[in-house]
């Protein structure tokens, strides 16, 4: 790590995570380390919430909301499409993320399981996110939600998800969220320095990046918009956004590009250049001050898109 100067705390951090790599290369072997690795940076959930695990329109959700009756315009809420590259990840992979975010917010989080690539490729995910944003929208969630307040929220092959689904909105011209916030998003750029410059970055290499995108867009090269939100034509329209992107990570420019297409197209947009930070850093929370301080502003931007307390 000697061309990624990290601070020692983000160091042990990343010493931590590749602990848990697998010699089974297999994908139930990959799956497997992912998971150990999860519930190892996984602490306790916050008093005072109530998870629920239920489905709609098929795909399995998790619930995470204050344990006291909604408010009288129901519970603003947030759709947090998880990360692991289209690949990995699962309801409990990001289960400290999303109980944390409804328990400081005091906000309903509705993580979403959705289908995995290889079995599921292109567009299984993303028709599952659409799905259930739809369903929710319609009223179909099994507590009352705000009509007005609520956001879509992703990291990595999340944010992948939830730019898509904004994409997807606008296009049909459905009501689009409050805000989409994008952390170290994989949006389908190609060529961007951010490849060659971190190709060998801790945690997530361009390499790493190859294969997942080759496993979620086999075949023929897609071109969609919403498999890879980059190739839109049309930039216009969308939510406001706040993208965090990590300097030592080959996905960096993914972000930054989207953020400068969005301005581009008249989209507010706020873009965190994660000085210091790694590609999957979310779990770092409580280890490393830079990662603490992307919370801070995770937390800012949501009060303030949402119109909370």
């Amino acid at each position: 790590m000697s061309d990624y100067p990290l601070s020692p705390e983000l160091a042990a951090f990343v010493e931590r995570t590749l602990s848990y790599t697998s010699t089974d290369s297999s994908f139930q072997g990959l799956r497997a380390s992912y998971d150990r690795m999860c519930r190892d940076f996984t602490p306790a959930r916050p008093a005072g919430l109530a998870v629920d695990d239920l489905r709609l329109t098929q795909v399995p959700l998790r619930f995470y909301r204050p344990d006291r009756p909604a408010p009288e315009s129901g519970w603003p809420w947030l759709l947090y499409l998880h990360g692991g590259g289209w690949v990995l990840g699962n309801l409990d992979s990001h289960d400290f993320i999303c109980a944390h975010l409804a328990s400081e917010l005091q906000l309903l989080v509705i993580a979403v399981d959705y289908r995995l690539a290889p079995e599921q490729p292109f567009p299984a995910a993303f028709d599952d996110c659409l799905k259930v944003w739809r369903a929710l929208e319609q009223g179909l969630a099994p507590v009352p939600l705000d009509t007005r307040r609520r956001a879509l929220m992703g990291d990595s092959a999340g944010g992948n998800l939830a730019a898509a689904l904004c994409l997807a909105l606008r296009d049909a011209g459905e009501p689009l969220p409050a805000a989409q916030v994008l952390i170290y998003p994989s949006l389908g750029g190609a060529n961007l320095p951010s490849r060659s410059q971190c190709a060998d970055a801790p945690l997530l290499s361009s390499r790493d990046l190859d294969a997942f995108q080759a496993l979620y867009l086999p075949g023929p090269e897609q071109r969609s918009a919403y498999a890879r939100p980059l190739l839109s034509e049309d930039f216009s329209g969308l939510p406001a956004a706040l993208i965090a992107v990590a300097q030592f990570d080959p996905l960096r420019d993914d972000g930054a590009s989207y953020h400068q297409r969005l301005l581009a197209a008249g989209v507010p947009s706020q873009l965190y250049p994660g000085l210091g930070l790694v590609h999957g850093c979310l779990r770092a929370r409580g280890l490393a001050a830079e990662v603490d301080a992307l919370y801070d502003l995770l937390l800012h931007g949501l009060r303030q898109s949402l119109a909370l307390p």
